[in-house]
């Protein structure tokens, strides 16, 4: 059983998809029989393949994005995917991937899964305004028409999936290794190593810095604070207001790098408003963060009262109350519920038996046999 997942958003900067993708290639190879390769867009020329997993195909810069590159064209990745022969394909993005995946099913018949990472229309519509948010309406309407299933990673992304009329949509939340992420990974030493006191109240964000994170708007509001509280943002991008109320770590090139940082902070705090999912939010609760998030996107999803807050959207004085109000709670015991959420909701060996079981249900009965064979393998 050969699974193969195409994407654009592969990238060594990190970002949700790449971690979704790289976890899914360590469970598979450890915990099933199934054969799984990544197709994501190489440099020309570029022959070392870090990842065993990973099949490099040409592609061109992104203008504006530089973490990003895309396929030359859906005819490139489509002779890659024609060569490897998969027997199922998944789809990490709505462009050039996506329609090199519906060449190979239009000429194969094999099924064609898209996944949803990112909410295309509303990320138009915030740049470029209401007629553009429904052109690409319309477009992610066309598309994902002719795929088999799309997996949607909160309600939230589902419901608004379904009412463009596409009918085959399922929810499927992502996961978090707790055995990486894990509150073990606490560096009582870390708040030193930053120059800052011991008694500081340390506030943390890690991925990438673009617009929509909203990341002025939480140093607004660290900066309403003041002292104790201190704003620690991992990873990288755009350029942001400068403030002597927080500090900037690197993108984290392993997870149990990033781990042990999450796990020394006391609160992780998310502002976007328009994520479809949020993985960081798991990674953080399984380090036993409680999490402060705004009640909108599918971040809201797994947020509740007894591992932490949502605030309303775009409100820096919301947030900087709502960091107060947790410090002035319990945060050890939020901290040990939002742990206890992900082991028993969250965890990798839960969610991608979950991911199979659809997988399974698309395919004609030999391979449908191999993949459920593969789910016994991994729960034996």
């Amino acid at each position: 059983m050969h699974l193969v997942d195409i994407t654009m958003f592969y990238a060594a900067q990190g970002g949700g998809v790449s971690t979704y993708l790289a976890a899914k290639a360590n469970w598979l190879a450890q915990c099933s029989r199934i054969h799984h390769t990544i197709v994501a867009p190489a440099r020309e020329g570029d022959t070392a393949f870090p990842n065993p997993h990973l099949f490099q195909v040409p592609s061109l810069a992104i203008p504006g994005s530089p973490n990003y590159r895309m396929p030359r064209s859906p005819g490139a990745a489509a002779a890659v995917l024609r060569r490897l022969q998969p027997d199922l394909i998944e789809v990490g993005d709505p462009y050039q991937s996506a329609w090199a995946a519906l060449r190979i099913k239009r000429e194969s018949g094999i099924p064609v899964v898209a996944f949803h990472h990112s909410d295309l229309p509303q990320l138009v519509g915030q740049r470029l305004g209401p007629t553009a948010q429904a052109l690409a309406t319309r477009y992610l309407q066309h598309l994902y028409r002719q795929v088999d299933l799309v997996l949607a990673p909160s309600d939230v992304m589902a419901r608004r999936l379904r009412a463009m009329g596409l009918r085959r949509v399922r929810r499927q939340p992502l996961g978090v290794d707790t055995t990486v992420f894990s509150p073990r990974r606490r560096d009582p030493l870390l708040r030193a190593r930053l120059g800052l006191a011991p008694d500081t109240r340390l506030l943390v964000y890690a991925g990438r810095f673009t617009r929509e994170k909203k990341l002025p708007l939480l140093i607004a509001a660290v900066e309403r604070l003041g002292r104790p509280y201190h704003l620690l943002l991992v990873g990288g991008g755009e350029s942001l207001p400068s403030s002597p109320h927080y500090t900037c770590l690197p993108f984290q090139h392993g997870p149990a790098q990033l781990a042990r940082i999450l796990a020394s902070c006391d609160l992780l705090v998310h502002a976007g408003d328009c994520e479809t999912f949020g993985l960081v939010v798991l990674e953080g609760m399984a380090c036993g963060l409680p999490v402060l998030g705004v009640a909108a996107g599918g971040v809201r999803e797994l947020i509740d009262p007894a591992t932490g807050l949502l605030v309303p959207p775009n409100d820096a004085a919301a947030l900087a109350d709502g960091a107060a109000v947790l410090f002035g709670s319990e945060l050890p015991t939020l901290g040990a519920n939002a742990r206890r959420k992900m082991l028993e909701q969250y965890d990798w060996d839960i969610i991608m038996p979950q991911l199979i079981a659809r997988y399974a249900s698309l395919l004609a009965s030999p391979q449908q046999a191999e993949l459920q064979a593969g789910v016994a393998y991994a729960t034996e």
